[in-house]
């Protein structure tokens, strides 16, 4: 499986009162390229279809907040 990681972090709630270990990439492990999303030690790798809607969705919260252009 080739994978590319983009993200990897232990996110921290704003009240430090919890935390989760995040890691976010690109995996060929189907054979249909895709995003993989590893939340502490669960790990998906998604259909397409969810991945372009969870990319929609994180870039448009990302825009509310003016994180991007």
């Amino acid at each position: 499986m080739a994978t590319t990681m983009y993200f990897e972090e232990v996110v921290r709630d704003q009240g430090d009162k919890t935390s989760m270990e995040i890691e976010l990439g690109r995996s060929s492990f189907y054979p249909e390229d895709s995003i993989y999303l590893k939340v502490d030690d669960k790990l998906v790798i998604m259909d397409r279809a969810t991945a372009k809607r969870f990319v929609e969705a994180v870039a448009a919260v990302g825009s509310y907040h003016g994180f991007i252009d």
